[in-house]
């Protein structure tokens, strides 16, 4: 297994894994051809600086992503944190240390970013995610809300 920066070529597979679940089924159209939101939202987060989306690739295949963004910010004295979003593993991969592996490459690079912390949300109902997180050290410190536009 490898990890790499995601290219434009690679939305597909990153909308395939990200529709590839009971919530995700429900929020992404992942059709052929792929809607054009979906390029433009990839081509806005490589116009950011400090945003990008981490593959774990086996062979030629994209098994697992995630998205890391680095946020600089005032509060905790000028700390810059790294968010993480939109974690995916493939389903025959599940329970491989994918995950884990994913999780210890962006960390890494949240490390050489000069980030103090590393933060994520993650919905509710994901029980399994939240074990997972658990168990990579993240602690449940507080009440994530979203409001949708």
């Amino acid at each position: 297994m490898n990890f790499r920066k995601a290219t434009i070529n690679d939305v597909p597979a990153i909308v395939n894994l990200l529709a590839d679940d009971e919530l995700g089924s429900q929020r992404e159209r992942n059709e052929t051809p792929l809607p054009q939101s979906y390029y433009e939202a990839f081509e806005a987060i490589e116009a950011q600086t400090g945003n990008q989306i981490i593959l774990a690739i086996d062979g030629d295949s994209v098994i697992g992503c995630l998205q890391l963004t680095m946020i600089p910010g005032l509060a905790r004295q000028g700390m810059k944190r790294a968010q993480i979003e939109g974690v995916r593993v493939a389903q025959n991969y599940r329970g491989k240390k994918v995950g884990e592996a994913l999780f210890q490459e962006a960390i890494a690079i949240a490390k050489s970013e000069k980030c103090g912390m590393v933060q994520l949300t993650t919905d509710k109902k994901r029980q399994d995610a939240h074990r997972f997180y658990d168990r990579l050290g993240f602690i449940a410190s507080h009440e994530g809300m979203k409001l949708l536009l």
